[in-house]
């Protein structure tokens, strides 16, 4: 399941659009200000960014600008400002699709899926002769010996990769891993790590522990396709 940011203010368009991409699959977290944008950016792994240029707290490629800084998501752009001007400067942002209002729906989630397909593939890590598959949650050693992760250590393990090198809190992966667990506790994550970090093999050396905060991946690798 693809995980997707929208970031919409208008609430009728907003809603029809969280409803259909729903419909297709995907995991939508709908945001209708920036600041909420950054609030979800800021605490959940995501595949796709939907942006709305005009919002009412500031402008969808000003946060695109800042989202590039940090990490490679794939944007589309919707916007009624469909200049030249407009599209260039969508595009020198990094997005893939840049899409004028008023649209057809279906055409934007042929282009949503599209961009998945694209992008979620690719999504590997190489590190020390360990090749990570975000795709097919596995971990495969030098040796071709092949693991595969469960549920909440692929979430961990992508909250990690994400947003590194940022140190993310227990309570962090608490929030976004075991929301649906009753009685997670700190030692909870604890012992995950232990796990991934046995899974991961030399690969697990990324994972550093920051005493009273939590953890941090300090290594991309070479990402391949």
């Amino acid at each position: 399941m693809s995980h997707i940011l929208l970031v919409e203010d208008d609430e009728i368009l907003g809603e029809t659009l969280f409803e259909r991409i729903q419909k297709e699959g995907h995991k939508v977290h709908w945001a209708q200000t920036r600041s909420t944008a950054e609030e979800i950016l800021n605490s959940k792994s995501l595949d796709l960014l939907i942006l709305d240029v005009g919002l009412p707290d500031g402008s969808g490629f000003e946060l695109a600008e800042h989202i590039k800084a940090t990490n490679d998501t794939p944007i589309i752009f919707l916007t009624a400002q469909a200049t030249a001007e407009d599209r260039l400067k969508g595009f020198e942002l990094g997005a893939e699709e840049f899409i004028p209002k008023p649209f057809h729906l279906k055409e934007l989630l042929m282009r949503v899926n599209h961009v998945l397909k694209d992008h979620v593939s690719q999504r590997r890590l190489k590190i020390q002769g360990v090749e990570i598959d975000f795709d097919v949650r596995s971990v495969t050693s030098a040796e071709g010996e092949t693991h595969f992760l469960g549920q909440k250590e692929y979430d961990v393990l992508w909250m990690l990769v994400e947003r590194a090198p940022v140190t993310i809190s227990r309570d962090e992966f608490l929030d976004h891993a075991w929301k649906d667990s009753a009685n997670p506790s700190h030692r909870t994550v604890d012992n995950l790590i232990v796990n991934l970090r046995q899974a991961l093999g030399p690969a697990g050396d990324c994972i550093r522990s920051v005493r009273g905060v939590g953890y941090q991946w300090l290594y991309k690798g070479d990402q391949s396709g």
